[in-house]
């Protein structure tokens, strides 16, 4: 991560970017939590110890959650900068030995996994629950609430591509009316009914899950909606850094979130029949269209948080193996995790009108909402413990003391949720069950082709005896064979020269890892071995949230006494075709989807930036 914080103008725009895109998601749970509580299928009925108890619930969930377990700890956990649950996973497996690096991985795996069904969920629901707000006017719009929302979700993922930095700028300012007007409206509700702060005790809290019985636990699945935001940002911490997340939070949203649910209370201790929407019952009658178009802004930001999430989710899994090359554009010069991902963008903008469509108001969606961002939580949570140990050297009493604290909170969140599965709760599940299926059969799948690629290697010390002894013929010019390992002869090379008998006067072998860190620092990156017979091995290291650039690993080999010169270069890739075979290690239906995926997956000439004049590709067929 690298920040523009040489001055506070600088630190207070990062801090107004994060307002932009981290905080949408959980700046507008306002707009359908309370309803949720009160009118959903486990909701509570309307009186004075129940709305205290649900307002009590929903401030000290934002205070356990967001202030004390992700701006607090979880976020302190950061790799190079960079958050979000695999970047979290790389600290985290370093701690452990290697036979429980497997289970460890494949439960955070699983975590990021959810995150894709949470990602399409957040801005079905918070467009529609902002639209909705037309209702509570006036009928006139309600035939035409799903297609605005359409619309709307149209527009929000079209202008993905100009980044979330320029995003940010955006939407920032509009975020900072939404808290001040979220406010606003929270004082002119407790002035009506001040009693309303009792709810800051937390005993009113406890008081309903102790004496309220089945249905008062089962709220918590609609208490859970004022903090589904949280995981997004630690997810998005790469595009801003945690200080003006903090910042941002602490002084505008916290006392935002908090006014307006404690407004919201008073209104409905005034006027129970509010409960149909309290947000909106709590804004003055001339206020109420300027909520809406305020509202509806706010909701279109709040799908920026999980949008930038999924961006940066999908280059951390591809760095590390889990899913296919895609074409990933860098959206800034400054600031590194600030990407965007044309096939994951369109993936999204079709899933979300889809649910739109399908589920038609933001009631139905909120049903399905909470059971895989809980999940997602609580695996963060296990796999805090295990990075702390290792980034911290804490005991393992303390670490297990406050990851299981964590994990009890969200465990009774979780229970809250379960009761969901049938009403929609099944859909965030099944898309992070298709996400891991993918991301665990594309690693798998890459394994077993390297497996296989380097049964028929040759070490490099005896093929380099060999030229020695048997001298092919040389032509001029310089020869880069890119490589999976540093060590062994590239099949590509071997290939060339059965088949075409000659060998440049320069060879070089270039293998590009990936470190378990989010960024190399340049002066660690590279690593350049000569050899006899006019060989080099290079070694090019780079974070899991860096894109690899061949060019600028050629341009920094010059400082290393290697110099290339572009048009006496060329590129050799070995291009697999996969052939799946019955009785293999993996099952015969996963080679076929890793076979698929494999064929689809970006071609490694514009991934790695290769002049594509210069590239020859070497197939060769690979059995699994």
């Amino acid at each position: 991560m690298t920040q523009n914080s040489s001055g506070s103008p600088a630190r207070l725009g990062l801090a107004l970017g994060a307002l932009g895109v981290v905080y949408g998601d959980i700046g507008t749970s306002p707009l359908y939590t309370l309803s949720q509580c009160f009118n959903g299928p486990h909701s509570v009925p309307v009186d004075r110890p129940n709305v205290l108890g649900i307002i009590s619930l929903i401030l000290w969930s934002l205070v356990l959650i967001v202030c004390i377990k992700y701006l607090g700890a979880v976020m302190r956990a950061e790799n190079h900068g960079e958050g979000g649950i695999l970047a979290i996973l790389a600290l985290a497996i370093g701690a452990r030995v290697n036979q429980a690096r497997g289970p460890l991985v494949a439960l955070g795996v699983f975590g990021a996994a959810l995150l894709y069904g949470d990602g399409m969920l957040t801005p079905a629901v918070t467009v529609l629950g902002a639209i909705e707000g037309l209702n509570v006017a006036t009928n006139t719009f309600q035939a035409y609430v799903v297609p605005i929302a359409v619309v709307i979700l149209v527009l929000l993922f079209s202008v993905q591509r100009v980044g979330t930095g320029a995003v940010g700028k955006v939407f920032g300012p509009v975020m900072v009316i939404w808290f001040v007007a979220l406010a606003a409206l929270g004082i002119h509700g407790i002035v009506q009914a001040p009693e309303i702060l009792n709810a800051l005790n937390p005993w009113h809290g406890l008081h309903l899950l102790a004496s309220g019985g089945l249905r008062s636990f089962l709220v918590l699945g609609s208490v859970f909606l004022a903090v589904t935001g949280a995981e997004a940002l630690y997810a998005d911490m790469g595009h801003f850094g945690l200080t003006p997340i903090r910042r941002a939070w602490f002084w505008v949203v916290f006392p935002g979130l908090i006014l307006n649910y404690l407004g919201q209370g008073a209104v409905l201790l005034v006027r129970p029949e509010a409960r149909s929407n309290p947000f909106y019952n709590l804004a003055p009658a001339w206020a109420l269209y300027p909520m809406v178009v305020l509202s509806t802004l706010a909701a279109i930001i709040a799908s920026q948080a999980l949008i930038s999430g999924a961006f940066s989710l999908t280059m951390q899994g591809i760095q590390l193996g889990y899913i296919p090359r895609l074409n990933i554009q860098h959206t800034s010069s400054t600031e590194r995790g600030q990407i965007y991902i044309p096939p994951m963008n369109w993936a999204l903008m079709v899933a979300c009108i889809g649910l739109v469509i399908g589920f038609k108001s933001s009631d139905a969606l909120a049903a399905a909402y909470g059971i895989a961002v809980t999940l997602t939580m609580m695996i963060t949570s296990v796999l805090f413990g295990f990075a702390a140990r290792k980034l911290w050297g804490w005991s393992l009493g303390r670490a297990v003391a406050l990851s299981t604290l964590f994990v009890i909170v969200e465990a009774a969140f979780l229970a809250g949720n379960a009761v969901k599965f049938m009403e929609g709760g099944w859909f965030p599940l099944m898309i992070g069950a298709i996400a891991y299926t993918l991301m665990s059969t594309w690693k798998r799948g890459r394994i077993l082709v390297y497996e296989k690629l380097s049964q028929g290697s040759i070490p490099l010390d005896l093929f380099l005896e060999d030229v020695k002894m048997n001298p092919p013929v040389r032509v001029r010019g310089t020869a880069v064979f890119l490589c999976g390992s540093s060590s062994g002869t590239p099949q590509a090379l071997l290939h060339n020269l059965k088949h075409n008998k000659v060998l440049h006067e320069r060879t070089v072998l270039l293998h590009i890892a990936t470190a378990e860190a989010a960024h190399v620092p340049r002066e660690r990156r590279l690593e350049v071995l000569p050899h006899s017979e006019g060989f080099y091995s290079v070694t090019a290291t780079f974070g899991f949230m860096e894109e690899p650039n061949v060019e600028h690993i050629l341009a920094q080999c010059a400082e290393r006494q290697l110099e290339f010169k572009a048009m006496e270069t060329t590129f050799f890739l070995g291009r697999e075709t996969i052939l799946p075979t019955k009785g293999a290690p993996m099952a015969f239906w996963r080679e076929r989807l890793f076979a698929f995926m494999s064929r689809n997956a970006q071609q490694a000439t514009a991934f790695f930036r290769l002049p594509a004049n210069r590239v020859v590709e070497l197939g060769m067929q690979v059995e699994i």
